[in-house]
């Protein structure tokens, strides 16, 4: 079977930069292209931390700065989580090759109508760019052959308390999206939460002894820190690589078919995804929502990408 042609549209963000690697170093995979967009941090942080994890790892693709605010107009930022930078813990090298000149958008345009094969938009960070793109773009929608992303819950959020970050930050967008009427993979809090950097995974890390899996156990452990602080969870998830796992393999999720819409106007729960996993109100299914994880296999896929990368 030929690698899936993909575009990563992150904010890197310490599980963001391990989605990197593991879309860069899986063989299943052709990463054309990273967009960036604000949300673990601002944009131009964001955006530089892509540069420094494409020199840290090899990553050999075009980068392009996104959006830098909602669609409508609002931003935040995760210092809470990743730190000032956006990618606190370990030193990061500089980067080694310029920066796109063209907008986020249009890298996504230009690769998605360049491309002989239709390519799968993959969302690690709020979904603006991608709801850009699919208003701005309409003639290349046909081009796209699915949207996976993390975001979103069946239940529980993590900025709010029923809102996850990524759709919390643009919830308009995220709805421009869900109603765009393309396949598409959530993978939110409820099989990312499964996805744990335990003693096991540091263990393995350490086992490498690679300068970039050195680097990594001191992001993860930044991670780790302020993830036990803020939500009591003293091996933290790592969110953003299972939407680029469920591609290599659809089988490292259990998922289901339901209907997903996002609350725009909520008082306490504007941002919150409601899957309607049981089909209550008869809407019809449009996403397929990841809910469980095999998380020893995609822990094989991740760290088996991370030494390949250490040895590039």
């Amino acid at each position: 079977m030929s690698p899936i042609p993909i575009i990563l549209d992150c904010d890197p963000g310490h599980d963001d930069a391990m989605a990197m690697i593991l879309a860069a170093y899986s063989p299943e995979i052709d990463l054309r292209g990273i967009v960036t967009v604000s949300g673990n941090g601002v944009i131009e942080k964001v955006t530089l931390n892509a540069l420094r994890i494409c020199a840290l790892a090899k990553i050999n693709v075009p980068v392009a700065q996104g959006a830098g605010q909602s669609l409508m107009g609002s931003g935040d930022a995760a210092t809470y989580i990743h730190g000032e930078s956006a990618l606190d813990g370990a030193d990061l090298p500089h980067p080694t090759f310029e920066l796109s000149p063209e907008s986020g958008v249009e890298l996504i345009a230009r690769l998605v109508s360049e491309s002989d094969v239709p390519i799968t938009l993959v969302a690690t960070g709020p979904l603006t760019n991608i709801a850009l793109f699919l208003k701005l773009y309409p003639d290349l929608i046909s081009n796209v052959k699915e949207i996976v992303f993390m975001g979103g819950s069946a239940g529980r959020g993590n900025r709010s308390a029923y809102a996850e970050f990524n759709i919390w930050m643009d919830p308009d967008a995220t709805d421009v999206v869900l109603k765009s009427g393309l396949p598409m993979t959530m993978c939110g809090l409820d099989v990312t939460h499964e996805a744990l950097v335990t003693s096991e995974i540091f263990d393995r890390l350490h086992a490498m002894e690679t300068p970039l899996s050195q680097t990594i156990i001191g992001l993860m452990k930044f991670f780790a820190s302020t993830y036990n602080d803020v939500y009591e969870m003293p091996d933290p998830p790592l969110h953003d690589p299972v939407a680029i796992a469920v591609l290599i393999d659809r089988e490292v999720v259990r998922s289901k078919h339901v209907n997903v819409e996002v609350e725009l106007h909520g008082t306490f729960t504007r941002g919150a995804t409601v899957v309607d996993i049981h089909n209550m109100d008869g809407r019809p299914a449009n996403v397929t929502v990841a809910l469980g994880l095999d998380a020893p296999k995609f822990w094989d896929l991740m760290l088996n990408a991370v030494e390949l990368a250490g040895k590039a």
